[in-house]
């Protein structure tokens, strides 16, 4: 272990650490200790105030905490709004652009995840565009000279991952966006895999739309996502799939819609409060530990798990190159999925994913032996066969 890592002193922020070696960060970031307190802010707010409470604080929260997200990315204050989830995002971004040919083309990759792939795949035909989607060689990078090629005057928007959800691959986003509006194509870039990790800038970057959440590496539990929009290239389009919180006079409750000049015309119907108060205290500690320092850290822990799975001949499922490796490392194991419900079972928490096997996700709160003991868990597990009493079952649950 360093002799000196700072960062663990974070470690008391977080609860579950205490008795648990938490692994799983790519999926669900462990609980910050103010969370219990932000939620009875929102039951107390409830409570006193009834419906006062919306006036007081919570028709405001979605920007507020927006604006406590945008450092995060790069952004400025006001071009973040906190969303219900990505999937919802990206399908309002989607419903805003028009497809009219020749330009009615997505390009997106086949690495996407599935979610953001489901909406696209099922509305674009609906709304007039064919969805273009890149093939991976080798399941673990997108080549992005492919990707640029499939990126023509034909293409209305690029709709692609920053960090890719089975293999930790970081795209070259800023390549591909400044090809995209070489030929007047719009990006928008799924970066939740990235967002609280790796460094994100969006004003370096270029995008038009980026989205993202604090359930993974932000630490702020489901349901708190957000929606960055560039001003100078999306303030005049009009998301159709909407709701009143777009409305410049949304208590008018005028019957036609007439959308705000500012962020909130990316949002829908009533906001998830509860969610927002639980999304504030994760980002705060990021913010506090400072993203250049955990990105070292990530770098650092996960080269070293690249090592220990190259000791023992254990396939991969990961970028060898740091500068292309998000926070995750995925282990390709003998009856990996059996594995991982032993290591879940031994309170040592990662997730499997088919086709890239357990994946194992430090964060800046991780000790470097607690990825040597999972590692030492998963040669047990195989030694002994006790991978055996989960065979037959697939419910995958993390």
């Amino acid at each position: 272990m360093p002799l000196n890592d700072p960062l663990l002193a974070f470690r008391d922020e977080f609860p579950i650490l205490a008795h648990t070696n938490y692994l799983v960060s790519n999926s669900l970031g462990a609980m910050p200790r103010g969370v219990p307190a932000r939620l009875s802010e929102y039951a107390d707010a409830w409570a006193e105030h009834g419906v006062r409470a919306w006036a007081r604080e919570w028709w405001s929260m979605p920007g507020k905490v927006g604006d406590m997200i945008a450092p995060l990315l790069g952004a400025a204050s006001g071009e973040v709004v906190m969303v219900p989830n990505v999937t919802l995002a990206q399908a309002t971004i989607l419903s805003a652009i028009p497809y009219r040919a020749p330009r009615n083309r997505i390009v997106m990759s086949a690495l996407d995840f599935p979610s953001v792939r489901y909406v696209y795949d099922e509305l674009a035909a609906r709304l007039g565009a064919e969805v273009v989607v890149v093939p991976s060689e080798d399941g673990i990078t997108i080549d992005e000279e492919r990707l640029c090629a499939a990126i023509d005057e034909r293409t209305a928007l690029v709709a692609i991952s920053h960090v890719l959800f089975k293999s930790a691959y970081i795209v070259d986003v800023a390549r591909v966006t400044r090809h995209a509006h070489s030929v007047g194509a719009l990006v928008s870039l799924d970066a939740f895999h990235s967002v609280g990790v790796v460094p994100v800038d969006v004003k370096s970057i270029g995008a038009d739309f980026l989205t993202g959440g604090v359930l993974k590496w932000l630490c702020g539990g489901p349901g708190g996502c957000f929606t960055y929009a560039r001003p100078d290239t999306t303030a005049s389009l009009e998301p159709a799939l909407t709701g009143w919180l777009a409305h410049a006079r949304p208590f008018g409750f005028e019957p036609e819609m007439d959308y705000t000049g500012d962020a909130y015309r990316w949002l829908g119907g009533t906001p998830a409060i509860p969610s927002i108060y639980a999304a504030i205290e994760g980002p705060r500690l990021i913010r506090d530990a400072g993203i250049d320092a955990v990105r070292a850290k990530s770098v650092r822990q996960t080269s070293s798990l690249i090592e220990l799975a190259n000791a023992r001949g254990f396939g991969l499922h990961a970028p060898r190159d740091p500068a292309r490796r998000g926070g995750t490392v995925a282990f390709d194991v003998p009856h990996a999925y059996e594995v991982a419900q032993c290591l879940l079972d031994r309170n040592i928490l990662v997730d499997f994913r088919p086709g890239a096997g357990i994946r194992i996700a430090p964060h800046f709160y991780t000790r470097d032996d607690e990825l040597e003991d999972a590692v030492a868990s998963i040669d047990d597990i195989l030694a002994t066969g006790a991978w055996s009493r989960f065979a037959g079952r697939t419910s995958v649950v993390t």
